[in-house]
């Protein structure tokens, strides 16, 4: 049993966890760092706790303060949200030595899916298609490139205990691979402590899309179908939908297929997301996040599950609520709206002097930030998502063009008109989508 939940994390997220947790009569605590002491989270959760100075590492990141506010507030089980710790097998793996839930997946499945080339070669193993590419970590340059000329040029370089584009090289031939070989494994080590990478072959224009799993303790494994993420710079996501525009149903089944045998491979527990590539017909499995998505809601909007309700049901040892993949309702679509200059996309903190949030029909708000509220320069800087539920993608479209028209933040800068121009792009509105879409797109003209 669980009956009080400990929140390891902040903004948006943890006001989405306190809301599933009111909704299943289970107490919350916030942790917060002293930059956060005004936050929401911590004003809604039942109780709250300071772990530490603003900066991460000393607080949001300091597993012996996060447990010691666990115990002395008496929480029975601590959910990660995502970011900070929530991939970081060690923490799940002390928590539950502490005598508490860990409301994720079991450390091994953690710890396996965060070695990028173990969760090729398991997956593999599983018949789940992998892009051509190392088997294990790469020794040398020289092996890198012997390997790149059997599968063919070009390449990419990928941090083995990493991801979200750090220790991530492309090479379009042996001279830039040596370079980008050394380069990959210094930033993988900075960013992750490991200096491990792997190759795969790289694809030129691929779409990003990826399956919403969601698996109990008892061996059942459900797909909730798959979310279209190929609008990114430099590998971070701003826009996400549901259903992808490409995707018709016997892709999706197929898809859906080889994302349960990647879980199912790995003894999954809890919510995750099995990424992949898609290009020409084929897709093949990139990695898997062991931990709730950013962009979970644009699922939660076209199959009526809500995941982070589902991720508590099945740490209290419960089965799923659902036993097969649920049908899909409407199109969805998930805007990130970031404190971030629209133009350079640096950073912008500061204090919100106005707000006003768009509403009616098919439109969803998640976010932590109110008139006054003042952004710190510590974390990432998501402000809000701004979820649009429409009968059709076009519908879709044109409620995210009004409720982004009618969302109003003064203060500091936002990605809402960026976000505007994109929805009035012919390729977007025509569901012509890639990896290289933003590329293209920022390009001067």
């Amino acid at each position: 049993m669980i009956s009080k939940v400990l929140i390891a994390n902040r903004g948006e997220i943890a006001l989405r966890i306190i809301a599933a947790c009111r909704e299943a009569g289970l107490a919350t605590v916030a942790v917060h760092s002293e930059a956060d002491r005004n936050s929401l989270h911590v004003r809604l959760a039942d109780e709250a706790v300071c772990i530490g100075p603003p900066y991460a590492n000393a607080s949001y990141l300091n597993i012996t303060a996060v447990i010691s506010a666990a115990e002395i507030t008496g929480a029975d089980a601590i959910h990660p949200g995502y970011g900070f710790l929530a991939e970081n097998a060690h923490f799940a793996e002390v928590v539950g030595e502490c005598g508490m839930t860990w409301i994720g997946p079991p450390p091994e499945a953690i710890r396996l899916m965060g070695d990028k080339a173990t969760a090729r070669r398991t997956v593999a193993a599983r018949g789940v298609p992998v892009l051509p590419g190392s088997q294990e970590p790469l020794t040398s340059r020289e092996e890198a490139v012997k390997l790149a000329t059997e599968i063919g040029f070009p390449v990419i370089l990928k941090a083995s205990a990493g991801g979200g584009g750090k220790g991530m090289r492309v090479a379009r031939d042996a001279r830039e691979l040596r370079h980008a070989f050394d380069t990959a494994r210094h930033e993988a080590e900075r960013a992750f402590g490991v200096a491990d990478v792997y190759l795969e072959k790289y694809l030129t224009a691929p779409r990003h899309i990826e399956v919403q799993v969601i698996a109990d303790t008892r061996g059942k494994v459900v797909a909730l179908g798959e979310r279209e993420c190929s609008i990114q710079r430099r590998h971070q996501k701003l826009i996400e939908e549901a259903p992808s525009p490409v995707v018709d149903e016997t892709l999706r089944t197929a898809m859906c297929e080889a994302a349960t045998a990647a879980a199912a491979a790995v003894g999954y527990a809890s919510a995750g997301t099995v990424e992949f590539l898609y290009e020409d017909g084929h897709f093949y499995f990139m990695e898997m996040n062991t931990r709730i998505q950013v962009e979970h809601p644009v699922t939660e909007a076209v199959t009526g599950v809500d995941l982070v309700l589902e991720q508590l049901r099945v740490a209290a040892g419960n089965p799923l609520s659902l036993r097969r993949r649920p049908r899909i309702q409407g199109h969805a679509i998930e805007f990130r709206v970031n404190a971030e200059d629209p133009e350079s996309f640096a950073p912008s903190p500061g204090e919100i002097t106005e707000l006003a949030l768009p509403g009616g029909p098919g439109v969803r708000v998640d976010t932590h930030i109110y008139r006054g509220y003042r952004v710190p320069p510590y974390y990432d800087s998501l402000l809000a998502k701004l979820i649009v539920h429409g009968r059709d993608r076009a519908e879709a479209i044109t409620r995210g063009r009004r409720a982004l028209s009618m969302f109003l933040v003064e203060g500091v800068k936002t990605s809402i008109p960026l976000h505007l121009r994109i929805v009035d792009d012919p390729d977007f509105q025509a569901g012509r989508l890639s990896t290289q879409f933003m590329e293209r797109f920022l390009k001067p003209s």
